[in-house]
């Protein structure tokens, strides 16, 4: 330490010192929704993604869906792989460019953790039977702010929630940290499930069009190390996270080609439309009967929250086997049950 300065304090002036002119400075964020005392030994941002990693929808992700519902094999990713993919990816290129790990690190690690069990096939389940409508980067924010700690939620800073709530293709992180994790969220996804695809026998390497793989590499692993180099070099010294037109233009293609591929195969998706069945079998069930939700989403309802919001609090925060469990529980008979 620095003279009387706490430990904190003087992580925050190093990264004053190190950091990029471009990067967020913990010290100069712009807080919480609730004001609290600082933490002697870690910046907020620090603070932050620690927060994260002990909260229960973090827990919840080793059991939610990525792409594959039912997978022959224990090495597919789930949601908790995905967001650790995205994470590692997030903070190499944090490091290059000199930019806040720490706040990359907690918006990466933050950001699915209001995705509904079943993947996809869950969320637009609930989009499409909630008239309030249900999109899981809204539903990580609402996660953090209100839902956990027994509505309390997390009080993460401003800088964290905006880069979870923006993290999608269409979204405007306000932070550049938030436009890193926002491509890595990309590559990350594109990297795995394709590599997951191979290994489901969906696809090989040589249905990769060819002209995107001379662009990008002839492998799962080229393609990424292509991708984060190119973006460290396209944003090096600017104020923006950018990727050049080629390689943008060729992962453009190449997700088109996973969407075609792999994002709506059979193979790959058969069980969708039966997960989206139970999904939305479980939201008009309690809709029905709102007295059989949990103490903490009875309370949300008293506080005034919508019926339809609090059903989809509780039935989208399940993950797959809770919720395949409470399903057999309301529908199959016991003697019927493997």
């Amino acid at each position: 330490m620095r003279g009387n300065m706490t430990i904190r304090e003087s992580l925050e002036l190093r990264e004053r010192e190190y950091l990029s002119p471009y990067a967020s400075l913990s010290m100069n964020s712009r807080g919480r929704q609730r004001p609290e005392p600082q933490c002697d030994l870690r910046p907020v941002f620090q603070r932050d993604r620690d927060r994260v990693v002990h909260c229960r929808a973090f827990r919840r992700l080793k059991d939610k869906t990525q792409v594959f519902l039912t997978p022959e094999g224990d090495q597919y990713r789930t949601r908790l792989t995905h967001t650790l993919e995205v994470s590692q990816t997030a903070r190499t290129i944090a490091k290059a460019l000199k930019m806040n790990e720490d706040l990359v690190d907690a918006i990466a690690l933050g950001h699915d953790l209001g995705h509904t069990p079943f993947g996809h096939a869950g969320e637009r389940a609930l989009n499409r039977v909630c008239p309030l409508g249900f999109e899981h980067n809204e539903q990580s924010v609402r996660t953090v702010e209100r839902l956990e700690k027994n509505g309390r939620g997390l009080n993460l800073t401003h800088e964290v929630r905006d880069g979870i709530l923006h993290h999608q293709t269409s979204g405007t992180p306000h932070t550049l940290e938030g436009k890193i994790v926002r491509f890595s969220d990309k590559i990350a996804y594109i990297h795995h499930d394709m590599d997951d695809a191979v290994r489901g026998g969906i696809l090989g390497e040589s249905d990769v069009p060819v002209e995107i793989r001379e662009i990008l590499g002839s492998s799962p692993g080229e393609r990424m190390d292509h991708f984060i180099h190119d973006i460290i070099t396209a944003s090096m010294d600017r104020d923006d996270i950018l990727m050049s037109d080629t390689v943008a233009e060729a992962m453009r293609r190449l997700r088109e080609f996973m969407f075609e591929r792999v994002y709506t195969n059979p193979a790959a998706k058969s069980e969708e439309d039966k997960a989206e069945g139970l999904m939305e079998t479980l939201y008009h069930h309690y809709l029905k009967h709102m007295d059989e939700l949990p103490g903490e989403f009875l309370s949300l309802l008293e506080e005034g929250e919508a019926r339809e919001r609090v059903v989809c609090d509780y039935v989208g925060a399940m993950s797959d086997r809770f919720a395949i469990a409470v399903y057999e529980g309301l529908y199959i008979p016991k003697s019927w049950q493997i």
